[in-house]
């Protein structure tokens, strides 16, 4: 299988925060992936911006140290690397001042696609986008990338979209979720779409129930104080869980088409129903031999800010009526997962008797790690004695299917990149999806506050509080084993 990259349009971009720890981690390390892959024209240019005084010399040194650090095999690739670094420059600047914004628009070409990536605090936004206007450096066809959080809550959402749609349209806004950059996700659409296997069981006559799980072994360390003014509800559920919930529910689009999808997951996001107190759990972790609990790490001895949440929520459809969906999001878990599990119903009637009642079908949409997909399906046990059946998976572990050409793919960031060259807004939210996710979210977080509800604590490693079990339990269901 020979891996096929399709080289991008000519590009200026411009990474405000261009020194910052995303830009390090990912943006440059990812964007060296990509030219060394040759998707990235020898010609395009990538300029950081930051307030840091530096010479272009100096932050082709920061890049390089990064990519040193960050990146894959690639930079083994040292004449490629070369190349790269000479493509790079800088101009520090104000976002709130008028520094270096005459130098910016100096280093500007025309007749190339122009982006902007805004790397930077949300209160930022409003100024950044302002100075492009105002010094003529941003054009009706330029775009702007945006990274989470979109607000914190529904009326900050508005306020943001609002700040951002005074200066560009809603077709030049990219607003980031790297989630759904992953080949996994992504894969999920072709999987429904592209297989008369699988849409046709796609509803509540096949389907018993949907597990999504994103669980983390870190907790949340340096990012204490942040994290306790956001909790796993704003941090997850409201962007990473909900943007799978709706690519698992959706209804097909017409076509495959930025406007075509994003309707169709608004539409989920418009149909969950409200979602009752006893069917939302939280927790905190505690501590152990391996770190210090959340409350610990918050600085916060009296934090109700919850480091995990289990939900059992509905959608009111006539696809999904009867077919709870249950998410769960965690730190400091057993291990580092991020899986779809759609667990379909029973036989009707089992000619085994009871042993086969007893197995049923589950499709398992690994996003990490070891990116893959598994169908459950039951057969045959071998040997002699009789009709014994035992549960088998029907495996296809990226690695293991594509080869080599699964070390090729794009990273998430890179994919998503390369996208925003392309004028591609399929993979990314729009303005009234954001505020439709927090018009659901903002009552569940009022309701727990209202309530003052005190988090569960559970053991650091574990599944997660025994409150979470018994939210499936009572549906005589249970969660998938979160293992790596």
């Amino acid at each position: 299988m020979v891996s096929r990259v399709i080289p991008v349009e000519d590009f200026d971009l411009v990474i405000f925060g261009g020194t910052g720890d995303l830009a390090r981690r990912k943006i440059l390390p990812g964007l060296f992936r990509r030219f060394i892959a040759e998707q990235m024209p020898a010609t395009s240019r990538i300029i950081g911006a930051a307030r840091a005084d530096m010479d272009r010399a100096a932050y082709q040194t920061l890049v390089r140290d990064a990519i040193a650090e960050f990146g894959g095999d690639e930079k083994e690739d040292t004449a490629g690397l070369e190349v790269f670094l000479a493509q790079l420059d800088y101009v520090a600047i104000d976002a709130m001042g008028d520094k270096g914004w005459d130098t910016l628009a100096g280093m500007m070409r025309d007749n190339v696609v122009k982006a902007f990536y805004f790397s930077v605090a949300p209160s930022l936004f409003g100024d950044l986008a302002e100075r492009l206007h105002r010094f003529k450096i941003a054009t009706a066809e330029s775009r702007i990338v945006v990274e989470k959080p979109f607000g914190r809550d529904l009326e900050s959402a508005k306020a943001l979209n609002a700040t951002l749609a005074a200066h560009f349209n809603e077709d030049q806004i990219y607003r980031i979720d790297h989630y759904l950059g992953k080949e996994t996700v992504q894969n999920l659409m072709a999987v429904r779409f592209g297989n008369v296997l699988f849409e046709p069981l796609w509803n509540n006559h096949y389907v018993d129930h949907i597990q999504i799980t994103v669980a983390e072994t870190v907790g949340v360390g340096g990012r204490g104080a942040y994290y306790d003014k956001s909790g796993a509800m704003r941090d997850m559920v409201q962007n990473h869980l909900m943007q799978l919930l709706c690519l698992i529910a959706m209804e097909p689009p017409s076509q495959f088409g930025a406007d075509a999808v994003r309707d169709e997951k608004l539409k989920v996001i418009r149909a969950l129903e409200p979602v009752a107190p006893h069917h939302i759990v939280r927790g905190q972790y505690d501590a152990n031999a391996d770190g210090p609990s959340y409350r610990e790490d918050a600085s916060n001895p009296k934090s109700f800010t919850e480091s995990f949440v289990a939900i059992k929520c509905h959608i009111a459809n006539w696809r999904w009526t009867g077919v709870p969906f249950y998410l769960r999001t965690g730190k400091r878990m057993k291990s580092r997962v991020s899986e779809i599990t759609v667990v379909f119903k029973d036989l009707g009637h089992s000619i085994f008797g009871d042993d086969g009642a007893t197995h049923r079908n589950i499709l398992s949409i690994r996003l990490q790690p070891n990116e893959g997909m598994d169908l459950q399906v039951t057969i045959k046990e071998p040997g002699p004695g009789g009709m014994r059946l035992i549960d088998v998976p029907l495996d296809m572990t990226f690695a293991d299917a594509l080869g080599d050409d699964a070390a090729d793919v794009a990273d998430a960031y890179e994919r998503l990149i390369m996208d925003v060259i392309r004028g591609n807004q399929t993979l990314f939210m729009r303005g009234d999806e954001v505020e439709a996710a927090w018009a659901w979210t903002d009552p569940l977080i009022a309701g727990w506050e209202a309530r003052h509800d005190v988090p569960k604590t559970y053991d650091a490693g574990s599944n997660g509080p025994e409150d979470a079990l018994l939210l499936m339990h009572r549906d005589n269901r249970k969660w998938r084993d979160i293992k790596g």
